[in-house]
């Protein structure tokens, strides 16, 4: 039967593509369906407005390896949309079933919407330059980035949960050794406040000013690309911008950071933008919510101060 499919191996982006989903379900009067690999999660999904949930249960541990199965389900069921999480594995099974079906693929959408019969989307091009609006032919597939949505709610029905055998051994490939990435402190992605520093920080001892603030702040450390890649300061997943983290916070304050487009496209999401720069022309101003023109080592101790008698 005709329906939107939502998938990701991270649970939490499966319950914001269901906030994409349920707008979608209104529009176009089709049932939502999560495919999972983690039968845990399938009962908090079957609450969140899904009407089935598949749980797929295979021998082998690597998502990738289920884009055949994942490919079988939505011919079988004549999808007429599939909302993939823009993971790193995310956007690799989605490629594989694009090709299966032989259809085409949006990749990070920010919006989408149905529209004389076709998912018109919208994501960012030339590094945030530019918006593309793109439409696609149903069947429509698309993948969308983590925290473009919020996550769905609790609703008072409850989906019927599936449970599919399937065979997805391929042993073309094999996984000799997994080394995770360590993270040092909590992830910036999903930070509500930020503190970001720039190439105006004359010195690594400096970085104990905006440690500082951001502990006034109730903030997490972040960086420009700079910061981690060329002064090796802190970890490369401190490092916001267009090839580093994308972050939503609802306060974001940059310090001695010009705001170059690479940075800009990183914060752009920030319910509110705060700049310290010595440069009124600088670029990040325009994209602030509020600016402040000065020297950020006689500013920063000031707001530190004040925060800190609240």
């Amino acid at each position: 039967m005709p329906g939107i499919w939502i998938y990701s191996e991270d649970s939490a982006v499966v319950r914001q593509l269901l906030t994409a989903g349920l707008e979608l379900k209104q529009a176009m009067q089709q049932p939502v369906n999560v495919i999972t690999l983690n039968p845990e999660a399938a009962p908090g999904f079957a609450n969140a407005g899904a009407d089935r949930v598949y749980v797929l249960a295979g021998t082998n541990p690597w998502p990738e390896s289920y884009a055949a199965a994942i490919t079988g389900i939505l011919e079988q069921e004549q999808a007429s949309v599939f909302l993939a999480g823009a993971t790193m594995r995310g956007k690799d099974l989605a490629a594989q079933v694009a090709a299966g079906l032989n259809t085409g693929l949006v990749t990070d959408a920010l919006s989408l919407q149905y529209l004389d019969g076709a998912i018109e989307t919208t994501r960012l091009l030339y590094g945030g330059l530019a918006v593309c609006t793109e439409t696609a032919a149903l069947p429509a597939l698309v993948t969308i980035p983590p925290r473009t949505f919020a996550e769905a709610a609790a609703q008072a029905g409850q989906g019927e949960i599936r449970t599919i055998e399937v065979e997805n051994t391929d042993d073309r490939v094999t996984v000799s050794n997994v080394c995770p990435i360590l993270r040092q402190g909590a992830d910036i992605a999903a930070a509500g406040r930020v503190v970001c520093v720039g190439r105006g920080l004359a010195k690594q001892e400096d970085l104990a000013m905006a440690e500082q603030l951001a502990a006034a702040a109730g903030a997490e450390i972040g960086c420009t690309r700079g910061i981690a890649e060329d002064y090796h300061w802190l970890p490369s997943d401190r490092y916001i911008g267009i090839s580093g983290q994308k972050i939503k916070p609802e306060l974001y304050i940059g310090m001695g950071i010009s705001g170059q487009v690479q940075h800009v496209v990183g914060i752009r999401d920030a319910k509110i933008i705060v700049a310290i720069d010595t440069n009124e022309k600088a670029p990040i101003f325009e994209a602030a919510d509020y600016g402040i023109v000065g020297d950020m080592y006689e500013i920063v101790p000031l707001l530190t101060a004040a925060l800190q008698k609240k």
